[in-house]
């Protein structure tokens, strides 16, 4: 099966390792034999949106997330009739800002979203920073990951990660945190998220297959040494959630 990787701004979008994500997964599916092809976009460059499997941006500066938005806007409509037939998205960190309807930034000006989502950020001057340990609806597994955001996320009505244990979520510690919609996955943690969570790079690997009708092949690869990073990762936050 030949899959489709569009993963935009990978220069200007890049902290936190979250070039990660999109290298674990093109891992991933190459060991399940798919033929995987990486588009990455640059400013002013062209993407074949009607033949993505998979959409990708990272996290990056408050800074860097505005002018990615001035030139990501173009792919808006592109984009959202993807996401509405089941392409599989993920944003992660600050880009997953730009999914919303509006950005306030911290000095009072602001600007629009895509508006695939109907949430609103509004950007302080206080940083939150620190590990999280979460749950989701889509598998028992919490999911860990790190945070450093000075955003206020409201208006989320289905979010990633139900309830967190430990972290602050989109509008309050200990609440729920990021944005899931179909196939669309965002979350303001980084780490980078799939390699931090293995369970999750599977959910996202098999919302690919499902838009071509498939399930997962059952003979798929485990990554001994991902999982057994993932099990020390989550004793540990863990351990630390129960303590407090």
């Amino acid at each position: 099966m030949e899959v489709r990787m569009i993963h935009f701004y990978p220069d200007l979008m890049s902290l936190y390792g979250s070039r990660g994500n999109v290298l674990a997964l093109e891992r991933y599916l190459k060991y399940l034999d798919c033929d995987v092809i990486l588009e990455t976009v640059v400013p002013g460059g062209g993407a074949d949106i009607a033949r993505g499997d998979f959409f990708y941006m990272g996290a990056g500066t408050e800074r860097a997330a505005r002018a990615a938005m001035a030139d990501f806007a173009r792919f808006g409509s592109q984009l959202k009739a993807a996401a509405g037939d089941g392409a599989a998205i993920l944003f992660a960190g600050t880009a997953m800002d730009l999914l919303g309807q509006r950005v306030q930034e911290a000095d009072g000006s602001a600007y629009e979203g895509l508006g695939l989502a109907s949430f609103t950020v509004t950007h302080g001057k206080k940083r939150l920073v620190g590990d999280v340990y979460g749950h989701t609806d889509l598998y028992p597994e919490a999911i860990v990951g790190f945070m450093n955001k000075c955003g206020m996320v409201t208006g989320v009505e289905t979010p990633l990660l139900t309830r967190l244990d430990m972290g602050f979520g989109n509008e309050k510690e200990r609440g729920a945190e990021g944005f899931h919609w179909k196939n669309v996955f965002a979350s303001q943690l980084t780490g980078p998220l799939l390699v931090k969570n293995p369970k999750l790079l599977e959910t996202v690997a098999a919302a690919i297959y499902a838009r071509r009708g498939k399930p997962l092949p059952v003979d798929r690869p485990v990554d001994r040494w991902s999982q057994a990073a993932y099990a020390v990762t989550e004793e540990q936050l863990r351990a630390r959630a129960e303590s407090r």
